[in-house]
């Protein structure tokens, strides 16, 4: 680990003064440090913002969520809106890491979680996302975990978050505030693809800062499932996730949304896999149309083939959990 000042504000005006290229934010730390541990990443200074009055749970004017971003992820599944609302939301949040890290671990942060590929942790390994030019090593190399989708040859890291899943699902918007002044930016367009700038994982400049995300009032409380498919039940990141949420009117189908994690750079969505179910009965062969369009185009890197099939069969299973959430046996 690098040498860094340390800085703790208790003003947002103040923290945002600090920061520029060579500095980090942090607040639970439970990324960022294991990534200074192995010198992946160096920052001259960290900005601690855990004093900044981020830490709130409130409703919006129209019937929504607003969520600081140090708001911890064990505060945010077991929140009472949460829960009742938003159970897409809760379900993905403890379906990651261990209650120790999510005691931890903050809103913001986990939006800015880096990819668990080894090849970025290891750092006599050529990594174009930790040094730009180098090379991917995980292209011929150990990919079981890799992307299937959205990839370039820059790069075929995956996002590791469970809770972007949902949250993308959910069609979220992130609030930031930088130095001239705030903006918002829909939770879609928030995570990049690689292409070939993989280095960049998000669209924050150096100097901005997450201090919330906002929800939207259509929590699909009613029809919503998560579903994570991993090596172990305990502690592992998604080979696979799907979050499905349906709005089901009658015997039909009024809005469907569906979100991928696990074969991607940034959580997955494609907009005509959900069209095609609107209007429809939730059937499982609905629901393979479905799967077959947001898995339009994805390809295995070889040892990760297996994770085209997986993704297949786990929306058919997750969409079709979604659809029976509630309804009386």
């Amino acid at each position: 680990m690098s040498p860094f000042t340390y800085a703790r504000p208790t003003a947002l005006n103040e923290a945002l003064q600090l920061a520029g290229p060579h500095t980090r934010f942090i607040a639970g730390g439970t990324n960022l440090i294991d990534l200074m541990k192995e010198n992946v990443e160096r920052p001259q200074r960290l900005i601690d913002i855990t004093g900044l009055p981020l830490h709130e749970v409130t409703d919006t004017v129209d019937g929504g969520l607003l969520i600081g971003a140090l708001v911890s992820n064990s505060d945010l599944a077991w929140h009472p809106r949460v829960e009742h609302d938003y159970p897409l939301l809760a379900q993905a949040i403890l379906a990651g890491a261990s209650p120790q890290l999510r005691n931890m671990a903050s809103t913001g942060g986990n939006l800015l979680q880096r990819t668990r590929c080894q090849y970025f942790y290891d750092t006599a390994a050529p990594c174009n996302k930790r040094e730009p030019g180098s090379g991917c090593s995980a292209l011929k190399g150990l990919n079981r975990n890799h992307a299937i989708l959205g990839a370039s040859e820059h790069c075929v890291a995956t996002h590791p978050s469970d809770m972007c899943v949902a949250l993308a699902a959910l069609q979220a918007v992130v609030h930031i505030a930088g130095p001239q002044g705030t903006r918002t930016v829909a939770f879609a367009e928030f995570h990049r693809l690689p292409g070939d700038t993989p280095e960049r994982d998000n669209v924050l400049a150096a100097d901005e800062l997450i201090t919330a995300v906002e929800l939207p009032a259509a929590g699909f409380a009613q029809h919503s499932h998560y579903l994570k498919i991993r090596d172990r039940e305990s502690y592992a990141f998604a080979l696979v996730s799907v979050a499905a949420a349906l709005d089901i009117d009658g015997h039909v189908i009024g809005e469907a949304r569906i979100a991928l994690g696990g074969v991607a750079h940034k959580p997955w969505r494609v907009s005509d896999a959900e069209a095609v179910l609107v209007g429809k009965p939730p059937t499982p062969a609905n629901f393979r149309l479905a799967a077959d369009l947001l898995l339009d185009g994805a390809v295995g890197l070889g040892r990760n083939n297996f994770k085209v099939e997986l993704a297949r069969r786990a929306v058919v299973r997750a969409l079709s959990d979604a659809a029976t959430a509630g309804v009386s046996a």
